[in-house]
């Protein structure tokens, strides 16, 4: 395929990917303990299914699917913008710390701090928020020279020290904590779906509905900054205030995914790539189909995983890392001089 294909005609990429990820979704649905088959998921889906077939579609598979297939568009945006801000394809919030920053946040509420169940599910993006922007103010600060600006490559080395220390972090916290606590920390380390009720499906949500339109619209600064900061500027970018803007963004939307689905790294980092190589670097075209992406992917390794081992299923972050973590060493030595 021709750059000028790969730039001008996305549509059939679209159509294709939304077929794939539409037949990941059913088989999704579908599979597991209480299998349904095809033609009875289309009767439970408009109202003729049984009392079991309803509680298993309706209460426990839904809410599962609706928050992998979210989380992992939301960890594809974020990694998206981090790419274009650094200017560098290995950025992504679980290699460069902000997950676990989120991890350490949720962990320190979880384990000390008293929390109302009702609101449990509201609170956690909002607090994993807090931990994921303070990582992002130290590895801005770290990373960013007076002399030559943000530097991207110290970025992601700063990055990887910082996710390194605050997942030690975690297991110190849980070293201390109460037993039966321990539990849930563990499943967020490994990258478990565990946000698997209707309410964290409307935690998440808004955190897309509001910051998605918003990275679309700045769709063209984002062209200019993963290209120079010279250019964006002689083309009236306001680069600082533009750059702190979208990074705050990227922070929000990784964090309002990890709160719900764990330390799941290498979705920012794959989505984003896979698609600017597919359709171009231009982010009108190439943010909607990394979203798409990293839905599809959160959602297969969640599917796989959680089917390949009975009963407990493999935790989706290690079944993404199985894939992530070689497609990290290919880019860094592809990038190596």
């Amino acid at each position: 395929m021709n750059r000028a294909a790969r730039v001008h005609n996305p549509t059939a990429v679209f159509a294709i990917m939304l077929l794939v990820l539409v037949a990941t979704v059913a088989a999704s649905l579908c599979i597991g303990s209480g299998a349904l088959s095809l033609d009875r998921l289309f009767a439970t889906l408009s109202g003729h299914g049984t009392s079991k077939e309803n509680l298993v579609l309706f209460s426990i598979r839904m809410p599962r699917l609706a928050v992998t297939l979210l989380a992992g568009m939301a960890l594809a945006l974020s990694g998206a913008i981090l790419q274009s801000l650094t200017r560098n394809d290995l950025a992504d919030p679980g290699v460069i710390g902000i997950n676990a920053g989120a991890g350490a946040a949720i962990s320190a509420f979880f384990l000390f701090f008293p929390f109302d169940p009702q609101t449990f599910a509201y609170a956690l993006p909002l607090v994993a928020f807090g931990g994921a922007l303070a990582t992002a103010f130290l590895l801005y600060l770290f990373s960013y020279s007076r002399a030559t600006g943000l530097q991207p490559v110290k970025l992601v080395l700063v990055g990887v020290g910082f996710a390194l220390a605050l997942s030690g972090l975690m297991i110190v916290l849980i070293s201390s904590a109460d037993y039966r606590k321990v539990d849930f920390i563990a499943k967020w380390l490994a990258g478990n779906i565990w946000g698997t009720d209707w309410p964290f499906v409307w935690a998440l949500l808004p955190w897309l509905v509001v910051l998605l339109p918003y990275t679309l619209y700045k769709s063209s600064a984002l062209n200019l900054l993963a290209m120079d900061e010279t250019v964006a500027v002689g083309t009236g970018v306001s680069v600082n205030r533009d750059r702190l803007l979208l990074l705050g963004v990227a922070v929000a939307l990784a964090a309002a995914a990890v709160s719900v689905t764990g330390g799941i790294a290498f979705v920012g980092l794959m989505a984003p790539h896979i698609a600017k190589a597919i359709v171009g670097r231009r982010h009108q075209s190439s943010v909607p189909l990394a979203m798409l992406m990293g839905g599809w992917l959160l959602l297969l390794a969640d599917t796989v995983g959680r089917n390949l081992v009975e009963p407990a299923g493999i935790p989706a972050g290690i079944m993404v890392a199985l894939i992530g973590g070689p497609y990290f060493l290919y880019l860094l030595l592809k990038k190596s001089p």
